[in-house]
């Protein structure tokens, strides 16, 4: 065999591209390392943080997805104050751990710090049509655009009819089979979202549409937090074979990813095949946004059509699960504190009255139903580390040097804004009085919305269709059922504690 055709067989060999690819890597890193000396002439110190290894960094001292992060940097914040700098094999991270924080980076410098780390694995998974997802940019703004239009503070009471007909349903089924409530909530979060985002009717929860959305979001709490797959530290393994040590990713993000086609692609198709048909259909975001579409002639007829497909999934995805946590968690907490729900229900009973279920006109006039939504929200977030940031150029903050681009991470940690017992006094308690004050809701408490749906200009967009959900599923199930823990075989109350998972969602 001569030189040339040894070369060439070792180039093909996927063994060979990994090797290079790490190479690569590793010599990528030193560059950008050295750049950053230079590019910090004042010779600023990075923020305070553990102390790591050469090349590996902190590898060994960075928390797993399954150890709940946001509790271990709540801890390293009591030692290293409320900005935590670590690197883990050439990439930084930045954890803040105030509000103070996150405010002063995240919201008043959001146009530096409003991109995104690129994580192989959540685009292998394809995650690639979320926006929250996507690096800041056009693209992503003509997708938040889009997206806006139909979930703004003024536009989201449209929606209304719909919410009070799934949370009517929900009690139904709470009548029915009370054991099957965390069911019963899902499939009422995700039947509300199909009915606005696409106009379409779920029967139960063994529909199609929605164990799909709940599959793929088990993939993203399993994938969204940085460093929670090698191959987002290390992308060369993006390029060694499915066998290899290590690359066993590949395999979960296959089969993530074929769940994700059919997220996107399904009930958007189903969609613009009625419409073709001629037939009528229920107004929805998708009917929407496939009536302003171009001429498929119309040069722009292919992005505009993706933006469109996109907004509707993600609308569908994102309305799917997360505010189903919370509302799990207003479930737990009323177990737990029979006081708090006995104040509720009183409230309830003199401003709705027996003969009728509680509606969004008498929001303004519960205040303590308000309050027990905003400690819901704050007593367990959940995206307790909101989806990091990334900075578009060199920074520097509070006599600190904060790296550009491809370097820092930066995670909002919402879970230490919001547990913070300088703010909220016994945090771990669920106490809705924290928000109240002369029997009004207090606007100088600390609001839950600072940290609970995100910050800058990365804030949720569908904000406001969740708080309407999570306030009607609350005032109606308070209105007419009481909620206790199980009973033993004796029909004593069971003893129940506030236990929550980790991930990406908690």
């Amino acid at each position: 065999m001569s030189f040339q055709s040894l070369s060439a067989s070792l180039a093909a060999h996927p063994l060979y591209t990994f090797i290079a690819a790490v190479l690569g890597y590793g010599l990528a890193m030193q560059a950008i390392r050295s750049g950053t000396r230079k590019r910090n002439p004042k010779n600023l110190p990075l923020p305070p943080g553990p102390k790591g290894y050469p090349i590996i960094g902190n590898l060994f001292d960075v928390p797993q997805p399954k150890d709940k992060p946001w509790i271990v940097y709540d801890q390293w914040s009591r030692k290293y104050g409320d900005m935590i700098y670590f690197k883990v094999l050439g990439q930084s991270f930045l954890v803040l751990g105030s509000l103070q924080r996150t405010t002063d980076l995240l919201d008043k410098r959001s146009s530096n710090y409003s991109d995104r780390m690129r994580m192989p694995m959540i685009l292998e998974m394809n995650w690639g049509y979320d926006m929250a997802f996507l690096p800041y940019g056009q693209w992503w703004r003509r997708h938040r655009k889009a997206f806006n239009e139909h979930f703004h503070h003024n536009i989201v009471n449209k929606y209304h009819p719909i919410q009070l007909r799934e949370v009517r349903a929900l009690l139904n089924r709470l009548l029915i089979s009370p054991e099957g409530f965390m069911h019963h909530l899902r499939h009422t979060f995700a039947s509300t979202i199909m009915s606005v985002a696409y106009g379409i009717t779920v029967e139960d929860s063994s529909d199609p549409y929605i164990s799909n959305a709940e599959e793929a979001l088990n993939g993203l709490v399993e994938a969204a937090i940085p460093g929670a797959f090698l191959v987002d530290l290390i992308p060369a393994l993006l390029y060694v074979p499915a066998w290899f040590p290590g690359a066993g990713f590949k395999k979960k993000a296959a089969y993530w990813s074929k769940i994700n086609d059919d997220v996107i692609n399904k009930p958007f198709e189903y969609i613009e095949n009625e419409l073709k048909n001629g037939k009528a259909l229920v107004p929805s975001v998708a009917t929407s946004l496939i009536e302003r579409l171009p001429e498929k002639r119309d040069p722009l007829y292919s992005e505009e059509r993706q933006i469109a497909q996109n907004t509707a999934a993600v609308a569908y995805i994102g309305g799917a699960d997360t505010t189903v946590s919370t509302a799990q968690t207003f479930f737990l907490a009323m177990a737990l504190y029979p006081e708090v729900q006995r104040k509720a229900q009183a409230e309830l009973d003199i401003v709705v009255g027996p003969h009728r279920l509680p509606d969004f006109s008498d929001r303004d006039s519960l205040p303590y139903i308000n309050a027990v939504v905003k400690e819901s929200m704050r007593w367990n977030q959940v995206a307790p580390l909101a989806i990091g940031h990334m900075s578009t150029v060199d920074d520097e903050y509070d006599g600190y040097f904060i790296p550009q681009g491809t370097v820092p991470v930066v995670l909002g940690n919402s879970w230490s804004i919001l547990h913070d017992p300088e703010v909220f006094s016994n945090p771990m308690e669920y106490v809705p009085e924290r928000y109240l004050k002369d029997g009004k809701l207090d606007p100088n408490a600390r609001q839950p919305e600072c940290a609970a749906f995100g910050y800058g200009r990365r804030i949720c967009p569908g904000r406001h269709l969740s708080d309407d959900s999570l306030y009607l599923i609350i005032a109606s199930v308070l209105s007419v059922y009481n909620i206790k823990p199980p009973i033993d075989e004796l029909g004593n109350p069971l003893k129940l504690e506030a236990e929550f998972t980790s991930g990406f969602l908690s």
